[in-house]
Protein backbone atom coordinates (compact mmCIF):
# COMPACT_ATOMS: atom_id res chain seq x y z
CA UNK A 1 0.00 0.00 0.00
CA UNK A 2 1.01 3.93 -0.49
CA UNK A 3 0.81 7.14 -1.98
CA UNK A 4 0.32 8.58 -5.18
CA UNK A 5 0.47 12.41 -5.05
CA UNK A 6 -0.92 14.19 -7.96
CA UNK A 7 0.59 17.23 -7.73
CA UNK A 8 -1.03 19.44 -11.01
CA UNK A 9 -4.10 19.47 -8.86
CA UNK A 10 -2.51 20.33 -6.07
CA UNK A 11 -3.72 23.97 -4.73
CA UNK A 12 -1.53 24.63 -1.36
CA UNK A 13 -4.52 24.51 1.00
CA UNK A 14 -2.24 22.28 3.28
CA UNK A 15 -5.25 20.21 4.66
CA UNK A 16 -2.74 17.75 4.43
CA UNK A 17 -0.84 19.08 7.04
CA UNK A 18 -3.38 20.08 9.26
CA UNK A 19 -5.30 16.70 9.28
CA UNK A 20 -2.18 14.81 9.72
CA UNK A 21 -0.86 16.89 12.68
CA UNK A 22 -4.51 16.45 14.12
CA UNK A 23 -4.83 12.87 14.02
CA UNK A 24 -0.77 11.94 15.10
CA UNK A 25 -0.42 15.04 17.78
CA UNK A 26 2.46 16.38 15.84
CA UNK A 27 3.65 19.43 17.00
CA UNK A 28 3.02 23.09 16.17
CA UNK A 29 6.57 23.93 14.31
CA UNK A 30 7.20 27.71 14.09
CA UNK A 31 5.23 28.72 11.03
CA UNK A 32 7.90 30.82 9.77
CA UNK A 33 7.95 32.96 6.19
CA UNK A 34 11.07 31.85 4.68
CA UNK A 35 10.84 35.24 3.00
CA UNK A 36 11.14 33.39 -0.51
CA UNK A 37 7.71 31.66 -0.56
CA UNK A 38 4.36 31.41 1.02
CA UNK A 39 5.28 28.37 2.81
CA UNK A 40 5.49 28.45 6.37
CA UNK A 41 6.72 24.68 7.06
CA UNK A 42 9.75 25.21 5.01
CA UNK A 43 10.21 21.35 5.24
CA UNK A 44 9.72 17.75 6.08
CA UNK A 45 11.16 17.36 9.80
CA UNK A 46 10.39 15.72 13.01
CA UNK A 47 7.36 18.06 13.73
CA UNK A 48 6.09 18.22 10.12
CA UNK A 49 5.48 14.85 8.49
CA UNK A 50 3.57 16.43 5.56
CA UNK A 51 4.93 19.45 3.48
CA UNK A 52 3.12 21.56 1.20
CA UNK A 53 6.21 23.69 -1.54
CA UNK A 54 4.85 26.26 -2.78
CA UNK A 55 7.00 26.85 -6.41
CA UNK A 56 6.26 30.12 -8.45
CA UNK A 57 7.49 29.84 -11.79
CA UNK A 58 7.72 32.43 -15.00
CA UNK A 59 6.21 29.78 -17.23
CA UNK A 60 2.69 28.47 -18.28
CA UNK A 61 1.06 25.42 -17.92
CA UNK A 62 1.08 23.66 -21.16
CA UNK A 63 -2.12 24.95 -23.24
CA UNK A 64 -3.86 25.67 -20.18
CA UNK A 65 -5.94 29.24 -20.21
CA UNK A 66 -4.09 31.63 -17.15
CA UNK A 67 -6.84 34.10 -17.02
CA UNK A 68 -4.81 37.33 -18.10
CA UNK A 69 -5.03 38.48 -22.12
CA UNK A 70 -2.20 37.90 -24.00
CA UNK A 71 1.44 40.56 -23.59
CA UNK A 72 0.23 41.48 -20.29
CA UNK A 73 2.48 41.08 -17.26
CA UNK A 74 2.64 37.53 -15.27
CA UNK A 75 0.60 36.01 -18.27
CA UNK A 76 3.23 33.26 -18.06
CA UNK A 77 3.48 32.54 -14.19
CA UNK A 78 2.52 29.39 -12.89
CA UNK A 79 2.43 28.05 -9.44
CA UNK A 80 3.53 24.90 -8.64
CA UNK A 81 2.52 23.23 -4.85
CA UNK A 82 3.15 19.59 -3.95
CA UNK A 83 3.01 17.96 -0.83
CA UNK A 84 5.97 15.97 -0.08
CA UNK A 85 6.10 13.40 2.33
CA UNK A 86 8.52 9.99 3.73
CA UNK A 87 9.15 8.09 0.90
CA UNK A 88 8.50 4.45 2.68
CA UNK A 89 11.49 3.19 0.09
CA UNK A 90 11.28 -0.55 -0.67
CA UNK A 91 14.77 -0.61 0.28
CA UNK A 92 15.17 1.71 3.21
CA UNK A 93 18.62 2.70 4.35
CA UNK A 94 16.89 4.02 7.48
CA UNK A 95 15.73 0.14 8.96
CA UNK A 96 19.55 -0.96 8.04
CA UNK A 97 21.12 1.75 10.17
CA UNK A 98 18.63 1.62 13.36
CA UNK A 99 20.34 -0.42 16.30
CA UNK A 100 17.41 -1.16 18.50
CA UNK A 101 14.61 -2.11 16.02
CA UNK A 102 12.85 1.08 16.48
CA UNK A 103 12.10 1.29 12.38
CA UNK A 104 10.18 -1.69 10.99
CA UNK A 105 8.66 -2.78 8.11
CA UNK A 106 4.45 -3.10 8.73
CA UNK A 107 2.33 -4.93 7.26
CA UNK A 108 1.12 -3.17 4.21
CA UNK A 109 4.90 -2.44 2.93
CA UNK A 110 5.23 1.00 4.94
CA UNK A 111 8.05 1.85 7.25
CA UNK A 112 7.60 3.12 10.83
CA UNK A 113 9.29 4.14 13.47
CA UNK A 114 8.57 3.11 17.29
CA UNK A 115 9.26 5.59 19.49
CA UNK A 116 8.68 4.01 22.88
CA UNK A 117 12.29 2.32 21.38
CA UNK A 118 14.15 4.62 19.70
CA UNK A 119 17.36 5.44 21.87
CA UNK A 120 17.64 8.63 19.68
CA UNK A 121 21.03 7.54 18.03
CA UNK A 122 20.33 9.42 14.93
CA UNK A 123 21.69 7.29 12.67
CA UNK A 124 18.44 6.88 10.53
CA UNK A 125 18.84 10.81 10.10
CA UNK A 126 21.90 10.99 7.27
CA UNK A 127 21.06 7.13 5.95
CA UNK A 128 17.96 8.70 4.43
CA UNK A 129 18.75 9.61 0.86
CA UNK A 130 15.83 11.76 0.69
CA UNK A 131 16.15 13.69 4.11
CA UNK A 132 12.95 13.39 5.51
CA UNK A 133 13.46 11.56 9.08
CA UNK A 134 14.33 14.18 11.86
CA UNK A 135 15.12 13.66 15.87
CA UNK A 136 12.72 16.34 17.45
CA UNK A 137 14.42 19.20 19.75
CA UNK A 138 13.81 18.69 23.61
CA UNK A 139 13.57 14.92 22.91
CA UNK A 140 16.00 13.48 20.70
CA UNK A 141 14.00 10.76 19.26
CA UNK A 142 13.37 10.16 15.54
CA UNK A 143 9.84 11.30 13.76
CA UNK A 144 8.37 10.90 10.31
CA UNK A 145 4.92 10.12 8.81
CA UNK A 146 3.34 6.58 9.57
CA UNK A 147 1.07 6.16 6.93
CA UNK A 148 -1.21 6.32 9.32
CA UNK A 149 -0.66 2.65 10.80
CA UNK A 150 -3.11 3.17 13.15
CA UNK A 151 -5.62 4.28 10.59
CA UNK A 152 -4.77 1.30 8.22
CA UNK A 153 -5.32 -1.46 10.67
CA UNK A 154 -8.45 -0.29 10.92
CA UNK A 155 -9.60 -0.37 7.12
CA UNK A 156 -9.16 3.57 6.96
CA UNK A 157 -7.22 6.11 4.51
CA UNK A 158 -4.74 8.01 6.12
CA UNK A 159 -5.21 11.38 7.64
CA UNK A 160 -3.96 13.61 4.38
CA UNK A 161 -5.64 11.82 1.92
CA UNK A 162 -9.14 11.69 3.48
CA UNK A 163 -8.51 15.44 4.46
CA UNK A 164 -7.36 16.38 0.40
CA UNK A 165 -10.17 18.18 -0.98
CA UNK A 166 -8.95 17.53 -4.84
CA UNK A 167 -7.66 13.82 -4.51
CA UNK A 168 -4.46 15.66 -5.17
CA UNK A 169 -2.91 12.63 -2.34
CA UNK A 170 -4.31 8.98 -3.16
CA UNK A 171 -3.93 5.89 -1.28
CA UNK A 172 -4.33 2.76 -3.00
CA UNK A 173 -2.42 -0.56 -3.59
CA UNK A 174 0.48 0.51 -5.36
CA UNK A 175 0.18 -1.42 -8.53
CA UNK A 176 -3.43 0.24 -8.61
CA UNK A 177 -1.72 3.84 -7.85
CA UNK A 178 0.90 3.43 -10.51
CA UNK A 179 -1.42 2.46 -13.63
CA UNK A 180 -3.70 5.67 -12.46
CA UNK A 181 -0.88 7.48 -12.61
CA UNK A 182 0.66 6.16 -16.14
CA UNK A 183 -3.15 7.31 -17.28
CA UNK A 184 -2.90 10.48 -16.04
CA UNK A 185 0.66 11.57 -17.54
CA UNK A 186 -0.40 11.04 -20.86
CA UNK A 187 -3.57 12.64 -20.08
CA UNK A 188 -1.31 15.66 -19.09
CA UNK A 189 0.97 15.28 -22.25
CA UNK A 190 -2.05 15.49 -24.42
CA UNK A 191 -2.89 18.88 -22.75
CA UNK A 192 0.27 20.21 -24.07
CA UNK A 193 2.01 19.91 -20.47
CA UNK A 194 5.14 17.99 -21.76
CA UNK A 195 7.39 18.21 -18.51
CA UNK A 196 4.75 16.15 -16.35
CA UNK A 197 6.96 12.92 -15.39
CA UNK A 198 6.43 10.51 -12.83
CA UNK A 199 9.11 10.12 -9.74
CA UNK A 200 9.84 7.10 -7.54
CA UNK A 201 7.55 4.82 -9.66
CA UNK A 202 10.19 3.03 -10.86
CA UNK A 203 10.59 -0.77 -8.79
CA UNK A 204 13.99 -0.38 -10.64
CA UNK A 205 15.27 2.59 -9.20
CA UNK A 206 18.13 3.38 -6.35
CA UNK A 207 15.65 2.60 -3.60
CA UNK A 208 13.70 -0.17 -5.18
CA UNK A 209 11.08 2.59 -5.76
CA UNK A 210 8.82 4.21 -3.76
CA UNK A 211 5.95 3.47 -1.13
CA UNK A 212 5.11 7.49 -1.61
CA UNK A 213 5.31 8.69 -5.40
CA UNK A 214 4.76 11.87 -7.15
CA UNK A 215 3.55 13.14 -10.37
CA UNK A 216 5.85 16.30 -11.38
CA UNK A 217 5.71 19.16 -13.47
CA UNK A 218 8.89 19.97 -13.82
CA UNK A 219 12.25 18.59 -12.54
CA UNK A 220 13.10 17.03 -9.32
CA UNK A 221 15.40 19.23 -8.12
CA UNK A 222 12.71 22.35 -8.85
CA UNK A 223 10.81 19.99 -5.70
CA UNK A 224 13.82 19.81 -3.76
CA UNK A 225 14.00 15.86 -4.74
CA UNK A 226 17.39 14.58 -5.21
CA UNK A 227 17.06 13.20 -9.09
CA UNK A 228 18.51 10.03 -8.67
CA UNK A 229 17.86 8.67 -5.06
CA UNK A 230 20.23 5.92 -4.04
CA UNK A 231 19.92 3.58 -0.78
CA UNK A 232 23.11 4.95 1.13
CA UNK A 233 23.51 1.59 2.76
CA UNK A 234 23.84 -0.56 -0.81
CA UNK A 235 27.46 -1.06 -0.59
CA UNK A 236 27.24 -2.14 3.39
CA UNK A 237 27.24 -6.49 2.12
CA UNK A 238 30.49 -5.35 0.23
CA UNK A 239 32.04 -3.58 3.34
CA UNK A 240 31.63 -5.81 5.56
CA UNK A 241 32.87 -8.27 3.23
CA UNK A 242 35.91 -6.77 2.84
CA UNK A 243 36.19 -6.12 6.06
CA UNK A 244 36.03 -9.81 6.88
CA UNK A 245 39.06 -10.45 4.71
CA UNK A 246 41.15 -8.00 5.70
CA UNK A 247 40.29 -9.05 9.14
CA UNK A 248 41.19 -13.19 8.27
CA UNK A 249 44.40 -11.49 6.32
CA UNK A 250 45.41 -10.14 9.35
CA UNK A 251 45.13 -13.57 11.84
CA UNK A 252 46.79 -15.36 9.44
CA UNK A 253 49.82 -12.64 9.31
CA UNK A 254 49.71 -12.73 13.02
CA UNK A 255 49.63 -16.80 13.25
CA UNK A 256 52.23 -17.28 10.66
CA UNK A 257 54.32 -14.61 12.63
CA UNK A 258 53.28 -16.43 16.22
CA UNK A 259 54.29 -19.63 14.29
CA UNK A 260 57.58 -18.55 13.05
CA UNK A 261 58.62 -17.14 16.46
CA UNK A 262 57.30 -19.78 18.34
CA UNK A 263 59.50 -22.51 16.00
CA UNK A 264 62.86 -20.06 16.40
CA UNK A 265 62.04 -19.54 20.23
CA UNK A 266 61.74 -23.34 20.61
CA UNK A 267 65.00 -23.92 18.94
CA UNK A 268 67.18 -21.46 21.54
Amino acid sequence: MGFFTDTSVCIGCKACEVACKEWNAVPEDGLEFTGMSYDNTQGLGADTWRHVAFIEQDKPMGNAETGVPDGAAGSGMRWLMASDVCKHCTHAACLDVCPTGSLFRTEFGTVVVQEDICNGCGYCVPACPFGVIDQRKGDGRAWKCTLCYDRLGAGQEPACAKACPTDSIQYGPLDELRERAAVRVDQLHQLGVDDARLYGEDPEDGVGGDGAFFLLLDEPEVYGLPPDPVVTTRDLPSMWRHAGAAALTLLGGAAAVFAVHGRVGGRR
